[in-house]
């Protein structure tokens, strides 16, 4: 119970008002995808709440990432802005790693934020009402089983201590292949062939972007976690879209 509450306190906003040591927080990396699923209902009984009973469909898509970015305190798209900065530089792999750690926001960062927002809140209004609950809980849920699919298989690309190597005592090749199944499971049972599809795609997108980021920088930082986990929920709410219309 304890390492599943410190994984509510490292990537939500929700007040946990209790004391951890590092032990808790390394052993909580297995608990993301529930804290995923838990953001992915909050959200989902919000957008309930206020989609046709007091806001239009796209007022309410755009309150419901709203309300996601919120809940994660913007961590991980601040991830996606600075890896966005750095990845994109055409710098060699250590003047990437400098600017990725620049607190300032460059031109790619914004691009990468303004492109993957509207992406999601475009996606989101255009979900079919009756899976659109279900996908709204899938998409936090996939996020966060690629970052603990990322931690698994890659190694943290600084050589400086960071945050992220508090988890690497506790990571395994073994629960990287559970958490990938993860999604496809949750999928579903959630919204039956529609969610497989749309979390199998997202999880090979993932996938192909943690290789992409390892290829540039030589493994993971906390900036591509964040960055990773809002592109797989990008992929879910889109193609859950893309899908739709095939009837599955």
């Amino acid at each position: 119970m304890r390492s599943f509450l410190a994984a509510i306190q490292f990537l939500t906003v929700i007040p946990v008002h209790v004391s951890f040591s590092e032990r808790d927080l390394g052993r909580s990396v297995m608990f993301f995808p529930l804290t995923g699923l838990l953001m992915g209902a909050v959200v989902s009984a919000a957008d309930f709440c206020i989609k046709g009973h007091i806001f239009p469909l796209w007022l309410a898509s755009t309150i419901d990432i709203v309300i996601l970015a919120v809940l994660s305190g913007g961590l991980h798209l601040d991830g996606l802005a600075d890896s966005a900065d750095g990845l994109f530089s055409a710098r060699p792999r250590d003047r990437m790693l400098e600017i990725m750690r620049d607190s300032r926001i460059g031109t790619m960062g914004v691009l990468a934020l303004v492109m993957v927002l509207l992406i999601k809140i475009g996606a989101l209004a255009s979900l079919p009402d009756k899976s659109r609950w279900a996908i709204i809980m899938l998409a936090p849920l996939s996020g966060r089983c690629m970052i603990v699919a990322c931690m698994s298989f890659f190694t943290y690309a600084r050589k400086s201590p960071g945050l992220p190597q508090l988890f690497l005592e506790y990571r395994s090749r073994g629960k990287g292949v559970l958490v990938l199944f993860i999604p496809a499971l949750a999928g579903l049972l959630l919204a039956g062939l529609q969610g497989l599809v749309a979390s199998l795609i997202s999880t090979l997108c993932g996938l192909l972007a943690v290789f992409y980021v390892h290829r540039k920088i030589g493994g993971y930082t906390g900036d591509t976690l964040g960055a990773v986990s809002e592109f797989s929920e990008m992929i879910v709410l889109a193609a859950a879209v893309a899908i739709a219309p095939i009837g599955l």
